[in-house]
């Protein structure tokens, strides 16, 4: 075997082989008429042989160039503009393909890329040639294949030809990604700085309002996957107080270097690769790139291993974060294509998906602005339009999350879902929203739309009760009926009557939705709920009526019997007198039975402002703040 040198300088490095290395303009020369050239993935792709592809005298006839995504690859060198436009197929459209698009040069093919490596080794997805960039050889003759490993080893499996550039920039990444040098044909020596992405912020209020939603329901002991999408990034710097997090993810970037910094990503909560950061390739800058050269701390490995759903499924507290263009209010979501256009792809985002949903304690989330960059277009929509396709199904929808709130549908009934998702929308646009899910059925026009405004997520407060229960109290959602419905019903037959006055059997729908769907004008309602989103449970809800000629607000309260004597209605007492009196409201009014002993006690708990009306029928307690 060959001993190979610890040079940087990869003509030294490649003496060995000396007889293999060549100019890319050589090498492509190589490359036969109707090939089919796989292109190496992102930060790695082969600049050099793009170029030399794209400016050869006299190119190959019929040539397919195959990747999964490109970055600043092609037509990007106005110092030698391209001579030649080739046939792409590509599973991403990224900004490199546009120019080719509106050639009609690119087939943009809608699969998960967990399934390309199996279509590649069938030999339903042809691959001639690979043009791959490969760090230098370790002792032993091995090249890793660095930052980019996802689709490569089936590519190079298939190729009759491999032409790599050899570049001693590339980082030697750990894992299932070394390739001995002895498989490639043409050996390209290069010394160029690998490709950057650079992210800047993005400060815009709407953006951050997402990211810290997305933030909020990841837990201590997460594994994170990331995607590529501008919110799940923002959303990972939210998380650098989070203890023991991890990654198994098909892509990383810059994203992980703060959560590393912070300690936050130990990986010791992992149920497979414990303390390994798991990915299948890298876009990022040149700090990630120096943290991942040859260090054991990460392992790379193929897409399809990497994405294979029984292993994301076997991960602890899986989180997957996608984002979206599109949604309709049955819950079809539409990533890749918006407008009638494709941009982006598909990507792993299907298994990534259904792999958290089957995770333990595993979180899939969508996330998107809730409208186009303009604010023109509303992104939640009736029916998708005839341009964008439902690439993840209505049924694999847990949560969706916008700058207005995070719904939770998955189990949940159409109506459930329209409502949860109109109130996701831009208020200018859930009037027409509101009143097309009326026409076509998914609501009943016995309910009606008050909440113009957005989720106040700062108004929630998570508090611990006398008994050490610990219990959320938000403002209410329309969406939140059922569960108060549910409220009602556990209550005795007492606890029904003090609260209403008379004895109801049931609520109808409109009842119902006068505790929950409310203007918070003049009207706001609160509840406590216990449980994760998933499995939330309405423990006790209260409400407020402003009446404007007093300024004061007439209240009523609902606590599960499970959950009374424990301080709950006083913790809501005192959550909505917070509320009320930021508002300039000047007091509450109870109207309570003389029976009521607990309300009572409630109402003259909440003030030391207390004024008292009896009448043989009720007790009317004034609370002055």
């Amino acid at each position: 075997m060959p001993i190979f040198s610890k040079t940087t300088d990869p003509h030294a490095a490649l003496k060995p082989f000396a007889d293999r290395i060549t100019t890319a303009d050589v090498a492509v020369g190589h490359i036969g008429n109707g090939a089919h050239v796989f292109v190496g993935t992102g930060c790695a792709t082969p600049l050099s042989l793009v170029r030399a592809l794209e400016t050869m005298a006299s190119a190959p006839a019929d040539l397919e160039l195959l990747h999964f995504l490109t970055i600043k690859a092609f037509n990007q060198h106005p110092e030698s503009p391209a001579k030649n436009q080739f046939r792409h197929r590509t599973f991403f459209v990224s900004t490199d393909m546009r120019p080719a698009m509106q050639l009609g040069l690119v087939d943009y093919v809608p699969m998960s890329v967990a399934h390309v490596p199996g279509m590649i080794s069938l030999g339903r997805i042809p691959v001639d040639v690979a043009l791959i960039q490969v760090s230098l050889p370790d002792a032993f003759g091995y090249v890793s294949l660095g930052i980019s490993v996802d689709i490569a080893p089936a590519a190079l499996a298939r190729a009759k030809l491999i032409i790599a550039e050899v570049n001693p920039a590339m980082p030697r990444s750990m894992g299932d990604s070394m390739l001995h040098i002895s498989r490639i044909h043409h050996l390209v020596p290069v010394h160029t700085p690998i490709t950057e992405i650079s992210r800047t912020p993005n400060e815009e209020e709407d953006v951050q309002r997402i990211a810290r939603y997305i933030a909020g329901i990841i837990d201590d002991g997460s594994t994170l996957q990331i995607g590529l999408g501008q919110l799940a990034h923002e959303a990972v710097q939210y998380l650098t107080d989070r203890k023991d997090l991890g990654v198994h993810s098909d892509v990383i970037t810059d994203a992980i270097l703060p959560l590393l910094e912070a300690g936050s990503l130990t990986g010791a909560s992992k149920t497979q690769q414990r303390f390994k950061i798991v990915a299948s390739l890298a876009l990022g800058s040149k700090l990630l790139y120096d943290h991942i050269d040859q260090n054991p701390l990460f392992a790379f490995g193929p897409i399809d291993t990497i994405c294979d759903t029984n292993t994301i499924a076997a991960q602890h507290k899986m989180v997957s974060i996608a984002q979206a263009f599109a949604v309709d209010l049955t819950g079809q979501v539409c990533l890749d294509q918006f407008g009638g256009k494709f941009y982006g792809g598909i990507a792993n985002q299907g298994e990534f998906l259904r792999g958290a949903a089957r995770s333990p304690g595993g979180k899939p989330i969508i996330c998107m602005t809730s409208t186009s960059s303009d604010g023109k277009t509303s992104r939640i929509r009736p029916t998708l339009l005839s341009g964008e396709a439902a690439t993840i199904a209505r049924t694999d929808v847990h949560y969706l999350v916008t700058e207005y709130g995070i719904a939770y549908l998955f189990g949940k009934s159409i109506r459930q879902r329209a409502t949860a998702l109109i109130e996701l929308a831009h208020p200018k646009f859930r009037p027409e929203l509101f009143a097309q899910a009326q026409a076509m059925g998914y609501i009943g026009h016995d309910q009606s739309l008050h909440n113009l405004r957005a989720y106040p997520v700062e108004e929630e407060v998570n508090t611990t009760l006398k008994d050490n229960r610990r219990v959320l109290l938000r403002p209410a959602q329309s969406s939140d009926a059922q569960g108060i419905r549910e409220l009602f019903h556990q209550l005795s037959e007492a606890d029904v009557y003090t609260r209403f006055f008379r004895h109801v059997r049931g609520l109808s729908n409109a009842e119902v939705q006068r505790l929950c769907n409310v203007n918070y004008d003049d009207e706001v309602a609160f509840i406590a709920t216990t449980g994760s989103r998933e499995e939330e449970q309405v423990v006790a809800q209260a409400c407020y009526f402003i009446n404007p000629s007093t300024n004061l607000a007439d209240t009523a309260f609902m606590v599960h019997p499970d959950w009374q004597g424990c301080g709950l209605g006083c913790a809501l007492q005192a959550c909505m007198a917070v509320h009320a009196a930021k508002r300039g409201v000047r007091g509450f009014v109870a109207d309570i039975l003389p029976s009521n002993a607990k309300m009572l006690r409630l109402a003259h708990s909440g003030s030391h402002a207390v004024q008292v009306q009896r009448s043989p029928d009720s007790v009317q307690v004034t609370q002055l703040f």
